[in-house]
């Protein structure tokens, strides 16, 4: 390193600085050890495509490997060193078949007809790192809803691949992210609604009840407060929900009406504000007009 970075800086006292450098040198092997540590925790799991019978290897994530953190309100759960939410989209590279590993291999043979006309004659083929990250994450669960729209799968799983989406943003620092992040939570609340009254419970592991919290929870997130309040006093009001669900829908309900008294003091500043007629443009869009965009 060039000593005379900080010269003329002795006479202040500051005459053992020649030595500093201005980066730090990133430690490789610190880096390579990270790495190994994180490919430890994986392991590869030898797949059958049910669409084209194609054999690939999937990478998964060990049971014993990850640790979780905290969950938050709408039942995303935070994880230590790795996120087993990266891994949970199968893809066939061969056809572009992609779901949840749950429902990976439940397809109907119709179902798989639609996707080989549909999704594989587009399919141009991609290939992944060992170690995935949040931005894969997102692609992965994009084509795993692609193919759910397109098959026209049930509701519960395409409200199930949204709310996987919008956790993902969640975990991106921006403004763009968080965005994406309330038009899947939207998505994801259209879906498990129409799941609670068309289709047999448990849904990926939920009861109704379950799903009825969960359900006031998206409404509360996506800014509908009465609605939210309604669900939420389904929950507390019914018998038969479990105790710990029942205090969860109050400790929502409390928090919401917080919420509720900060929008209505909010709104009471607006209308007292001065206002100017102005017209704004209407942009229309759709779910896959910002789907790949990440």
């Amino acid at each position: 390193m060039n000593n005379k970075i900080f010269s003329g800086l002795e006479q202040m006292g500051f005459d053992d600085v020649s030595h500093l450098k201005i980066y730090k040198e990133k430690n490789i092997e610190n880096q390579k050890n990270e790495i190994d540590k994180i490919k430890s925790l994986l392991y590869t799991k030898t797949l059958k495509c049910p669409v084209c019978g194609n054999e690939f290897k999937a990478i998964s994530v060990k049971s014993s490997a990850y640790r979780a953190v905290k969950k938050d309100t709408d039942f995303f759960i935070r994880y230590d060193l790795i996120n087993p939410y990266f891994y949970d989209v199968w893809l066939c590279n061969k056809c572009g078949y992609a779901a949840m590993k749950t429902d990976f291999e439940k397809l109907y043979s119709r179902e798989a007809e639609t996707i080989l006309e549909k999704i594989t004659p587009k399919w141009k083929g991609r290939e992944y790192p060992v170690i995935y990250d949040v931005h894969i994450a997102i692609e992965r669960y994009k084509l795993s809803l692609l193919n759910y729209v397109v098959i026209d799968s049930y509701a519960s799983k395409k409200a199930m691949n949204c709310l996987k989406l919008a956790w993902m943003y969640r975990l991106i620092d921006s403004d763009s992210a968080k965005e994406m992040e309330l038009m899947f939570l939207k998505e994801a609340l259209s879906g498990f609604q129409d799941a609670y009254y068309n289709e047999r419970f448990p849904i990926y592991g939920m009861n109704k009840f379950t799903a009825m919290y969960l359900i006031g929870e998206l409404h509360r997130r996506t800014g509908n407060y009465d609605d939210a309040l309604v669900w939420f006093s389904n929950v507390v009001t019914t018998p038969g929900v479990k105790a710990k669900l029942k205090d969860l829908a109050r400790d929502q309900k409390d928090l919401l009406k917080e919420e509720i008294a900060k929008a209505r003091i909010e709104a009471e500043k607006c209308s007292q504000a001065p206002t100017e007629d102005f017209e704004v443009p209407i942009k229309k869009s759709s779910i896959f007009s910002k789907l790949f965009n990440k």
